[in-house]
């Protein structure tokens, strides 16, 4: 048996009645599928090929000798992942015979993204020296299957560059669209059950033309519906032809009028409706339709539109994974974070935004609370990791600091110093930065006193209310967690009316094509032109113009203001 996977199924569709000989092989160069022309030229059964290294089976030099790997021109283009045209080598069949080939070896990648290759070869008119010319069935294969699995391993790229599902879609239909067909159409089914069209695509005077109109909220799925787009959508397990007859008629459902309206309106030849499968469910259909090309689809192509489909169910369920992650990640994060207290004589706003995908949620806190002595609490820290386990140590730390912070009314530097010495004996955090700041009134002229120590923390920003902006880099010192022995320094400043503290986490200020230092240096121009603004649309304007385009990391944003004194007091 040649074919030993769903994914040789493909592979076995598209290379089946192939005039040339085909063999397939993974990454380690072992083969995983031979077409039946290669059998018949090489004189083997798929049995005698199947999981042998294609070079030491078949490579050899023209008096028979092994060919070092270093010497075949096959082997350097299969680890280059090159696409490669060869006209004289030999390959040994079954009888222990040479068979003189040519031919062309084509990088293939498969739904795992495992790294292969393909080599499309036939025999040679003898093994004389001259240019044989390859018959213009040969040319004509080997130019199809070199095409078919160029698109294959493109598809795979464009869907696994992403975690953005629409965006991955989209590149999808672009990319099939005109190279497969005229029109492309996506539908995808919700946990839920709702169906939403969420791609159709075009080329309009050679560019691609995404019809709005045209997508949106489809009506309910029908169990009793047996139009081929409903019957895909309820898990048919393979691709379907559609043809105009297959919705003539009435409608049995508000899918299949729906789907009889657009086959209408864009005047469908033939077209193939492909389900998007994924390991529990199918989450929808990729529709791909002919208008201006008379040829129908044949089964080669209802081949590769399935394997494509395939990879795109795949994606589908990867992305619908990370954005559940992603939404679990965020919502705990979020139920974390406290809403700011009500302080007489201060605005406060607090900030998070998570970053676009599920692995980068879950260390950076802020966090401010009331304390038993009249002062209030301000923190910011961030936990060393990205995930759930992060927001978990995350929820550990702040509660112990609250706890330590409770206790006695100590300086900020001891309840740190409490806190890192505790650290490794009671919470699974390994390491952390923070910035711990008590805030208390400093006299009758409606100004605070400030009082802070930072572990490790990119510096708080203080806007001075006179048009003033610096980093408050005094009393910093070691991040949290490294056992080490540490005295922890104190800084103390007055904040006067009018002026604005900014306590941030390092997202909001550093990624890897943005230096720290150049992010902090736009942080304090950002927040000087904005501090005219009432501090909620501050906060939301400052997040936006300074946060790094790549969005690497989630960013939390705790921000004061002394309003103008107004006599009112704690």
């Amino acid at each position: 048996m040649a074919w030993r996977t769903a994914e040789d199924v493909y592979i076995h569709h598209v290379l089946t009645g192939l005039v040339a000989g085909v063999t397939v092989q993974d990454a380690r160069g072992r083969v995983v599928a031979v077409n039946r022309r290669a059998r018949e030229l090489l004189g083997r059964t798929g049995r005698e090929m199947i999981g042998r290294d294609a070079h030491d089976l078949l490579h050899r030099g023209p008096a028979g000798e092994p060919l070092p790997r270093s010497q075949c021109p096959l082997m350097r283009a299969f680890l280059a992942g090159h696409t490669e045209q060869f006209d004289h080598q030999w390959f040994q069949r079954g009888d222990g015979g040479l068979l003189p080939v040519a031919g062309m070896i084509m990088p293939y990648l498969f739904a795992g993204s495992r790294e292969g290759a393909a080599v499309a070869f036939y025999e040679r008119a003898s093994t004389a020296l001259g240019n044989d010319p390859a018959p213009p069935d040969h040319v004509a294969a080997l130019a199809d299957l070199a095409d078919r699995l160029a698109l294959v391993s493109e598809t795979t790229a464009v869907l696994t560059s992403t975690l953005d599902l629409q965006e991955g879609l989209r590149r999808l239909v672009r990319l099939v669209v005109p190279r497969l067909a005229d029109w492309a159409v996506v539908d995808l089914l919700s946990e839920t059950g709702s169906l939403q069209r969420v791609a159709v695509v075009h080329m309009e005077n050679g560019r691609h033309v995404e019809v709005a109109e045209l997508a949106g909220p489809m009506p309910p799925l029908l169990e009793t519906s047996r139009r081929p787009l409903s019957r895909v959508l309820r898990g048919a397990t393979a691709s379907l032809f559609v043809s105009r007859d297959d919705y003539v008629g009435p409608p049995d459902s508000g899918v299949a009028a729906v789907q009889h309206d657009l086959f209408d309106l864009i005047g469908m030849r033939s077209a193939i409706i492909a389900p998007l499968p994924g390991p529990r469910r199918v989450h929808g259909a990729l529709t791909l339709a002919r208008t201006d090309n008379p040829k129908p689809y044949d089964a080669a192509e209802l081949a590769l539109v399935d394997d494509i489909s395939r990879r795109a169910g795949l994606a589908v369920d990867n992305a619908q994974l990370y954005a559940g992650q992603q939404r679990v990640s965020e919502t705990m994060q979020r139920h974390l974070l406290p809403r700011p207290p009500d302080v007489p004589g201060l605005e406060m706003e607090c900030r998070y935004r998570a970053a676009p995908q599920a692995s980068r949620v879950g260390g950076d806190w802020y966090d401010a609370f009331r304390l038993p002595d009249g002062a209030t609490a301000l923190v910011i820290g961030d936990i060393l990791g990205h995930d759930l386990q992060a927001a978990a140590c995350m929820a550990q730390v702040r509660n112990m600091l609250r706890a330590f912070a409770w206790q006695e009314a100590d300086g900020p530097s001891v309840t740190v110093d409490r806190l890192d010495r505790s650290l490794v004996h009671i919470s699974e955090a390994e390491t952390a930065t923070l910035v711990f700041a008590r805030l208390t009134p400093a006299g009758p002229d409606g100004g605070w006193r400030l009082r802070w120590t930072n572990a490790g923390h990119p510096p708080p920003l203080l806007l001075d209310g006179a048009g003033g902006a610096r980093l408050l880099e005094e009393g910093s010192g070691l991040l949290l967690g490294t056992e080490l022995p540490v005295e922890r320094e104190e800084a103390a400043i007055d904040l006067p009316p009018r002026s604005t503290l900014v306590l941030y986490t390092d997202g909001l200020v550093e990624a890897r094509d943005l230096p720290v230092d150049e992010g902090l240096a736009l942080l304090t121009r950002h927040a000087a032109e904005l501090a005219h603004l009432p501090l909620d649309a501050f906060c939301d304007e400052l997040l936006r113009r300074s946060r790094p385009a790549a969005e690497e990391d989630d960013v939390a944003l705790l921000a004061l203001r002394v309003p103008p004194d107004d006599g009112a007091r704690p």
